[in-house]
């Protein structure tokens, strides 16, 4: 029977020397006497060092008067239950420096006297990732309510431009005198006034769920173990942050080509820099099996013209591609050297436009009838199609429903209207 107590002994003596929480057994008067590998390795201590120190060693010193107290209160009416719940309880390491810990205290009475054992755990790692995600939480706080101050910014001059609009055909009814006309015509603007804020209102609104779902998600995972799911979420943040931006960006460019103040600056610059620059960022976007093939000759080609109007052209129409195409199809891009223009193509297998509605393709605020339902402002080519025109370039387009479609940049190799 001695031989059996014993080995139970020595098993409980592994267990305790091997449990993974740092173990720290005190007595009734706050002296260490006891201590497993992980505690002693949390504080910074070899075996031995720690057993007959008082328990102060291990708490930084303006916490001892605190500790004392609630010490002697914990004595006076022992039961197992978390240190300092509800407080922030920190420990002290052999070299000085401070850290935060979670302990779990147990008292145990053996051979007629008090102990408690208490378990530690470094929390270090889980505070700074509550630190991050809160500092994240701030940022989009500030974000969202900087996304609405641009939101009525925008819905104020939009609505502007509605009542310009409005008191232009007024105008043109009283020209034309013609009472029925000009009811039919205040119709239709009515129509496409709120048919065009519904638009705005749903493209901004989609987004921003997005943003408040994953930041509400990434709040919830804070683990270390959950890094990967918290790093999704962050990811799909900034693609819908990103979303946004490109849809007030559209909303500029359409009210500097208005009112006549886009500007266009000329440069010298490799053709494959912006390829590069545009198909990393549509990389992003691409759908399961989707590629993008790279032209063979665009690294020799050096042009002169506007770098972000090609940039925003290329990324406009790639990203079009990627979206109207299915799974496991292919974006191709081709160069061509021409006579007195290059010509660059982007050709997809998508789902192509319906012919009766290609006439309408580079008018403002249209959208196909096979694309109702995919998220879109119907104002990108447009903006495209303006820029170019600006520039002395030109787009076209090839379509056939069902089979893809094939777009088309001319840039002159010689602008003489660019200084």
């Amino acid at each position: 029977m001695g031989f059996f107590e014993e080995s139970i002994e020595e098993a409980f003596l592994i267990l305790f020397e091997g449990a993974s929480e740092g173990i720290v057994v005190v007595n009734s008067t706050q002296i260490i006497v006891a201590t497993n590998a992980s505690a002693r390795a949390i504080f910074g201590y070899k075996k031995r060092e720690l057993e007959g120190q008082h328990l102060h060693t291990l708490i930084p010193s303006s916490y001892h008067k605190e500790h004392h107290s609630h010490f002697h209160g914990f004595m006076d009416h022992s039961q197992k239950r978390e240190m300092g719940k509800g407080r922030d309880l920190f420990g002290l390491r052999k070299d000085g420096t401070k850290f935060p810990v979670e302990a779990g205290l147990n008292p145990f009475i053996l051979h007629n006297h008090r102990y408690v054992m208490s378990l530690v755990t470094d929390i270090t790692v889980r505070k700074e990732n509550e630190r991050q995600i809160a500092d994240l939480n701030d940022h989009l706080a500030d974000l969202n309510d900087h996304l609405e101050e641009k939101i009525v910014e925008r819905t104020n001059s939009l609505n502007k431009a509605v009542d310009l609009l409005q008191q232009e055909v007024s105008l043109r009814i009283k020209a034309e005198n013609n009472a029925k006309e000009a009811l039919q015509k205040e119709k239709e603007l009515n129509e496409l006034k709120t048919k065009f804020l519904s638009l705005v209102s749903h493209e901004f609104k989609t987004p921003i769920s997005g943003i408040l779902t994953s930041a509400t998600l990434v709040g919830k995972y804070t683990t270390e173990e959950q890094q990967e799911k918290r790093e999704k979420h962050l990811n799909t943040i900034k693609s819908k942050v990103k979303y946004l931006n490109t849809i007030i960006d559209d909303f500029l460019s359409i009210e500097r080509l208005d009112t006549g103040k886009a500007n266009y600056k000329a440069s010298s610059f490799p053709l494959s820099k912006v390829l590069n620059e545009v198909i990393y960022d549509a990389n992003m976007h691409l759908k399961e099996g989707q590629n993008i093939q790279y032209p063979k000759n665009a690294d020799d080609i050096t042009l002169v013209f506007d770098e972000k109007i090609l940039e925003l052209s290329l990324s406009n129409l790639i990203h079009n591609a990627i979206k109207y195409s299915g799974e496991g199809s292919l974006v191709s891009i081709e160069v061509n050297e021409l006579l007195e223009h290059l010509e660059i193509k982007i050709k997809d297998q998508g789902i192509g436009i319906p012919k009766q509605e290609q006439r309408f393709v580079f008018d403002r605020y249209f959208r196909a009838e096979n694309v109702l339902l995919t998220p879109g402002t119907g104002i990108g080519l447009n903006i495209v199609q303006n820029h170019l025109k600006n520039l002395n370039a030109t787009i076209s387009f090839i379509s056939t429903a069902g089979k893809g479609s094939t777009f088309s940049i001319l840039i002159p190799i010689v602008n003489s209207t660019i200084s």
